[in-house]
């Protein structure tokens, strides 16, 4: 599609860049820019911003202004009412694990590794346990039996 509104380029050759001008201080004009300052019909003046309210032709009157806010004294903060502090007997505070091979020389040994854990810890509570099978990796990777104890 052709644009009639530019003009030809001042050069022939269309693959070779615009030439500068020697002065590169000199700002870059814009293409678009106009000519001449914006003028009102038969004003030779710059075209002027009113700074005044719009009137929409909303109403009659006027509202008068609001009337400035009072100075108000600064919010109160808000007292926090101070809980009872209770410690709560249900938390999980720690976890234990304990694990061996699957066959009964060793189930024996954890039983006995078990109670001598307890026996050492009596203030211990247990409050859940989960015992799963898998694969412990060692010289050898074997089944193990897993018993998970939460106190």
């Amino acid at each position: 599609m052709d644009n009639f509104a530019n003009k030809p380029p001042d050069h022939d050759d269309l693959d070779e860049p615009i030439p500068l001008d020697d002065d590169f201080d000199k700002p870059i004009p814009f293409d678009d820019a106009p000519e001449e300052p914006m003028t009102l019909e038969g004003d030779s003046s710059r075209a002027s911003v009113s700074h005044s309210p719009l009137d929409l032709g909303g109403g009659g009157a006027a509202q008068p202004a609001a009337p400035a806010p009072k100075k108000m004294d600064p919010p109160k903060p808000v007292q926090k009412k101070d809980a009872p502090k209770m410690a709560s007997t249900d938390r999980i505070t720690g976890v234990k694990t304990f694990f061996t091979k699957l066959h009964p020389g060793a189930m024996q040994f954890l039983d006995e590794q078990i109670n001598a854990w307890l026996q050492k810890n009596p203030d211990i509570h247990i409050r859940r346990t989960d015992t799963t099978t898998g694969e412990v990796q060692a010289k050898k990777t074997e089944p193990n039996i897993i018993i998970t104890v939460w106190y």
